[in-house]
C-alpha cells in the first residue's frame, strides 16, 4: 500500500484538503495543480514503471503532463536525489518526494484593451465579452485579460473582490462571448454575489448545438466536478465523488436540420456547465474544442458557439431591475445564417 505524507499549506485563494485539492471559492472550482503540496511516496507496489507513469497512478489529482513538468523543473526527488528525467524506472523500496511550489501572486498591470460596454454607473459595469478574452490572469495567461483591461478603465478597481480577480463576480470561458457583470465597489460585489447565490440573478445564453433534441424544452440536473483523468476538463459525476449541484434549463428556439438553436438558462454556475450538460445529453455545442467532436461546420469559429445573451439582476443600491442584452458576435450570426440557408434548400 502506498504511504502518503502530505504537507498542505494555506493558500491565499482558499484552503487545501487532505488530497491536495483547493477548496472552492465562490468564483472558481478546485485547481489542484496550483497548490503548495508535498508528497512522499514509498514504492511498494511498482512493476518497474517509469517515474512519471507511477506518480500519475498514485496521484490521480495531478495530470501526467503536470507531473512531467514538475520532474523537468527539479521538483521531484528519488531517494533524496533530485530527479529530472521522466524516463527513470522506479523499483520496490524507492522513496519519491514530489513538491508543487507555491504560486506567487501575479502583478496585475493595467492594459488599454477595448471594451464593449453595455451598461455602466458608479457601482456596476456590464460588458459584451469577445471570444478569445480570458477573464482573469492565470498560469499561461499572465496578461491581456479582461481584468487587465478593467484596471485601465476603472482605476479604483484594485482590491474589489480579491487581489487577483478585482471586480469579477462571475466568469465566462475564454471563447464564450456575451454579457458579464463587473462590480466597481465592495458593496456591489457583495450584493451581486448574493444574487447569484440566491439564484435571483438571471443568466440566459444562446447556443447552437449538434443534433435535434426530441423534446422542445427540458432541465438538466446533473452534478459536475473536475474530470478524474483530465484536470483541465469538467465532467458529470455524483456528489459523493466530488460533483457539485448543477442545473441548466433549455428550450428549442429554432430547428436547423441536424443543428438546433437553443436558449439556455443557468440556475447554477459551474465551470463549463452548459458545455458539459449539452455534451452529456448528446447535443454538444458546435465548435466546442473540448466537449464535442469538433467536425467542420463550414464557418471558421474561434471556439464554442455559445453566447451569454441576456443578464437580469438587481442594481446593488437602487435595487431596480437591470436587464441587458448582448448582441451575438459576427461569427455566431454567420453560422446561424448559413445553417438557415442550408435548411431552406
Amino acid at each position: 500500500m502506498t504511504e502518503f505524507n502530505l504537507q498542505i499549506q494555506e493558500n491565499s485563494d482558499g484552503f487545501a484538503n487532505a488530497k491536495g485539492e483547493r477548496l472552492s471559492t465562490p468564483l472558481e472550482d478546485a485547481t489542484p495543480s496550483l497548490l503548495p503540496l508535498k508528497s512522499t511516496i514509498h514504492c511498494v507496489n511498482t512493476k518497474g514503471d517509469r517515474i512519471d507513469r507511477y506518480l500519475s497512478q498514485e496521484l490521480p489529482d495531478l495530470s501526467r503532463s503536470r507531473i512531467q513538468q514538475l520532474i523537468e523543473q527539479g521538483h521531484v526527488q528519488l531517494n533524496d536525489q533530485v530527479c529530472t528525467s521522466k524516463k527513470i524506472n522506479v523499483k520496490l523500496g524507492d522513496r519519491i518526494t514530489l513538491e508543487i511550489p507555491e504560486v506567487q501572486p501575479l502583478e496585475l498591470q493595467a492594459e488599454d484593451i477595448p471594451l464593449d460596454i453595455l451598461y455602466e454607473d458608479d457601482q456596476l459595469l456590464i460588458l459584451n465579452k469577445p471570444a478569445g478574452l480570458v477573464v482573469h490572469p492565470a498560469p499561461g495567461h499572465p496578461d491581456g485579460t479582461l481584468v487587465n483591461a478593467l484596471l485601465a478603465h476603472c482605476p479604483n478597481l484594485p482590491g474589489i473582490g480579491g487581489v487577483q480577480r478585482p471586480g469579477i463576480v462571475h466568469r465566462l470561458d475564454k471563447d464564450t462571448t456575451g454579457a458579464i457583470a463587473i462590480a466597481k465597489t465592495d458593496i456591489a460585489h457583495h450584493h451581486l454575489q448574493a444574487q447569484l447565490k440566491a439564484k435571483t440573478a438571471r443568466r440566459e445564453y444562446l447556443g447552437i448545438v449538434y443534433g435535434a433534441p426530441k423534446t422542445e424544452s427540458g432541465t438538466i440536473d446533473l452534478p459536475i466536478g473536475r474530470h478524474p483523468q483530465d484536470r483541465k476538463k469538467m465532467a458529470v459525476m455524483p456528489v459523493e465523488q466530488g460533483g457539485r449541484v448543477a442545473v441548466t434549463h433549455w428550450k428549442v428556439l429554432e430547428r436547423l436540420g441536424n443543428f438546433t438553436l437553443i436558449h439556455f438558462q443557468l440556475e447554477t454556475g459551474r465551470t463549463h456547465q452548459i458545455r458539459v450538460h449539452s455534451s452529456k445529453i448528446g447535443h454538444p455545442i458546435v465548435g466546442d474544442p473540448v466537449y464535442s467532436s469538433g467536425h467542420s461546420v463550414g464557418v471558421n469559429l474561434p471556439g464554442q458557439a455559445l453566447h451569454a445573451w441576456r443578464l437580469k439582476l438587481q442594481h446593488p443600491l437602487s435595487e431596480e431591475l437591470i436587464e441587458v442584452t448582448a448582441t451575438p458576435p459576427a461569427h455566431f450570426k454567420k453560422l446561424l445564417e448559413m445553417l438557415k440557408r442550408r435548411t431552406t434548400l
